[in-house]
């Protein structure tokens, strides 16, 4: 069993000034610390279907995708990227594409070498901000891979995790609260960081794409940033995601993040359900 320390400072400790919000770059830096290995995709390529029939096709080099697509993701002809992976369990790969072809936006793709279901989610950073929106909004799709024939269940929508309340440690220095509060939104506080005493309640969408297997993605109001990950809720407690914001400097930055989850408590309503 692996023992994971908090290596306390006295930064880590001290509560953030409440009227002082970090930006971005600020809580993000140092947040994939303890995130799953990244693997190569080289020489390998990946084809999919998306629910609304618009594809996207991939072509994996070392370090960069040349990709395609159709329909919602339309590309100008085949571009080039960098992209990261990571194999979350042994036959299900989590592909973020931090796209420099197209400005403010990313591209992020979960899918199961065995099932052959993927999901596709796009991040997009608005131009203008909106009073009372997140200024990053997402779109998120259902879809088959090449690989195979389909089978199992269809990624969808859940509300598996509402009630739910989980520790998330993604470094030393970085330990955040989520709690589930809706199918809309989610609560967070910072434990320890930067951000250590500031939290907020957000926007937020999840997807059931295997058991224990959930995509999360958030959208904050007070900055612009949103994110996906993926939590394994099964035995290896584990999240694998990404950021895209706007930094400090006013541009537009991608982050990796991931650590450890600890599932500290739920509830469960009596009646009336939450949204």
């Amino acid at each position: 069993m692996t023992t994971i320390t908090s290596d306390l400072t006295a930064a880590d400790v001290t509560a953030a000034d409440p009227n002082e919000w970090r930006s971005y770059d600020e809580f993000a830096a140092g947040i994939d610390t303890y995130r799953l290995g990244s693997i190569s995709l080289e020489g390998t390529a990946l084809g999919l279907t998306l629910e609304d029939g618009s594809t996207l096709t991939l072509s994996f080099g070392a370090d960069s995708v040349r990709w395609s697509g159709t329909g919602a993701l339309a590309s100008d002809g085949e571009l080039d990227d960098p992209y990261d992976a990571v194999r979350v369990r042994q036959d299900v790969v989590f592909v973020h594409l931090p796209l420099e072809s197209r400005e403010r936006e990313a591209i992020t793709v979960v899918y199961s070498e065995s099932t052959h279901r993927g999901l596709v989610t796009r991040s997009e950073i608005a131009e203008t901000a909106v009073e009372g929106e997140p200024q990053v909004g997402q779109t998120f799709w259902s879809a088959v891979t090449d690989g195979g024939t389909p089978s199992g269940e269809v990624p969808g929508p859940s509300r598996d995790l509402i009630g739910k309340r989980n520790l998330y440690r993604y470094s030393p220095h970085h330990l955040y609260e989520h709690v589930y509060i809706s199918s809309e939104r989610y609560a967070w506080q910072c434990v320890q960081g930067v951000q250590r005493g500031h939290g907020d309640m957000d926007m937020s969408t999840v997807w059931k794409f295997a058991d224990g297997l959930y995509l999360f993605c958030f959208r904050e109001f007070r900055i612009a940033v949103a994110s996906v990950w993926l939590h394994d809720l099964g035995y290896q407690l584990m999240t694998t995601g990404i950021f895209l914001g706007i930094n400090s400097d006013g541009e537009a930055e991608h982050s990796r993040a991931g650590g450890h989850i600890y599932p500290i408590g739920s509830v469960e309503y009596p009646d009336v359900q939450p949204v």
